[in-house]
């Protein structure tokens, strides 16, 4: 179910009412009731694949109920290790199998020889990724014993698949989401309107800023071999906001909801596009995830103590599996190289904590967050690009310079209208976040007055025919 479709705005005030008007008196059974609505949002794709939640909230439930029990060492690692093998070999196969056996096939041909490995045609449930992770750091949270498991699994349930932020996060600890699960919940007019604005806001940044976007990024990522170099860089910028306005403004929804339900998730987005290095852009961008990667994979294995070695071999694991992540393409590990080489001289300089969230932005600073950006958008190619010899003649023609010529933006006046709007709009969205870093705050704030005007920016401006995924359900 989408966020921006029809089905969408049914469900959520059916939800929203039961849940506050016929279960407000009972704090199990709107626990319950959240888990039932979670499993009708996700089960709207596809219902046989909630056999993989209701496994995966089976087995992290009980195994970290042992996992506490056990006293031995040994015997709460191999606890740990069911955990792991289970939910990392579900993601595995749904997720990776036909891209080993074709690389593997592939391997061989560079020696001559011809392998026929049959690949199967298989489905990639939405959100496996982001729940994955999640029921993985409850196990490993309470492996460390930082975290005490709950016996209520209708809790751990509902944790598990809460449905705002099921399918593309944020990646919530369950020492932030649990214990929410376990208190009363009391309407709260102010947040739920900060709530209401978040979505506002979300749906913004997808149906105007990203789905807009999309309209010139798939014709030029399409055909490149056709497009002058500044075309190209110029559907690399669109594609850089396509982007963010699709994931962060997911993100910006999901949060919504969930205050809508009396919840708080955390910030996943903020305003990495204002970052003035790569190791800022890293703590700005899905933050979720980036510090899931620094918490349960960069800091066990040494972080940055050490020698140089170990440090540039930790950066460079981290980021590789992080791209990885984002899907079974080797664009994908590229990406993650990329950003791996951009950060290392940080790190190995001892600058990469110079510029952190919480220092201002000044105007002469503003020749920092151009390199970047322009940076992260070159890199962003390898994202969007199908495969990487795709990638390498897109760099090679943006790098070329041949041709100056943006004569597809205004060839039609179709593409006349969307340059306009696109415009239009990634300007509205950077005003309103560049007066929010300026004051040191983590979220637009919205005014009545600005989120009319954002509304009618939706109505007229949106893409709301055909209604388009977000990019990262895929991942």
């Amino acid at each position: 179910m989408l966020f921006n479709s029809i089905d969408f705005a049914i469900f959520l005030p059916i939800v929203f009412v039961l849940y506050w008007f016929v279960f407000k008196n009972s704090l199990k059974l709107q626990n319950l009731f959240i888990v039932i609505a979670s499993y009708v949002f996700y089960g709207w794709w596809d219902w046989r694949f909630l056999s993989l939640i209701v496994f995966s909230t089976l087995v992290d439930f009980f195994v970290a109920q042992q996992i506490n029990k056990v006293q031995h060492d040994i015997n709460r690692k191999c606890l740990l290790c069911i955990s792991l093998l289970i939910n990392l070999g579900l993601l595995g196969f749904f997720k990776y199998y036909n891209f080993f056996i074709e690389s593997w096939m592939d391997a061989w041909s560079l020696f001559g020889v011809s392998m026929q490995i049959e690949t199967l045609r298989i489905i990639l449930p939405v959100g496996i990724s982001f729940y994955t992770f999640q029921t993985l750091s409850y196990t490993i949270d309470i492996y460390r014993k930082k975290l005490k498991p709950t016996n209520d699994f209708v809790q751990f349930a509902a944790f598990v698949s809460f449905f705002p932020q099921l399918v593309a996060g944020p990646i919530e600890r369950a020492k932030n989401l649990l214990p929410q699960f376990n208190k009363t919940r009391v309407f709260d007019s102010q947040f739920a309107i900060s709530g209401f604005y978040l979505i506002i806001w979300g749906l913004f940044k997808k149906v105007v800023v990203a789905d807009n976007c999309a309209f010139f990024v798939n014709q030029i990522f399409d055909g490149s071999g056709s497009f002058s170099s500044m075309e190209l860089f110029l559907g690399a910028v669109l594609f850089a906001f396509q982007i963010y306005g699709d994931f962060s403004g997911y993100s910006d929804i999901a949060i919504g909801v969930a205050r809508l339900f009396g919840f708080s998730l955390k910030i996943n987005f903020s305003f990495p596009y204002f970052s003035r290095d790569i190791a800022e852009f890293w703590r700005r961008w899905h933050i979720s995830l980036s510090t899931w990667f620094r918490d349960y994979l960069y800091i066990p294995l040494g972080g940055s103590r050490g020698s140089t070695w170990m440090r540039v071999r930790n950066v460079a694991i981290v980021f590789l599996i992080s791209g990885f992540w984002h899907g079974a393409n080797w664009t994908f590990i590229a990406w993650g190289g990329i950003h791996a080489m951009l950060f290392l001289p940080l790190l190995l300089a001892k600058i990469n904590r110079t510029h952190l969230i919480t220092t201002r932005l000044s105007l002469l600073q503003l020749p920092k967050v151009i390199v970047t950006f322009v940076l992260v958008t070159l890199a962003w190619v390898y994202f969007r690009a199908d495969t990487i010899t795709m990638a390498n003649s897109i760099i090679e023609n943006i790098l070329s310079f041949n041709s100056k010529s943006i004569s597809f933006f205004y060839a039609t006046s179709k593409s006349q209208l969307f340059s306009i709007i696109i415009t239009f709009s990634i300007i509205i969205m950077l005003f309103f976040e560049l007066k929010t870093v300026q004051k040191n705050q983590k979220e637009v704030q919205l005014t009545s007055y600005s989120a009319i005007f954002i509304v009618l920016l939706i109505v007229f401006m949106g893409v709301f025919k055909n209604p388009s995924d977000f990019i990262y359900f895929q991942f």
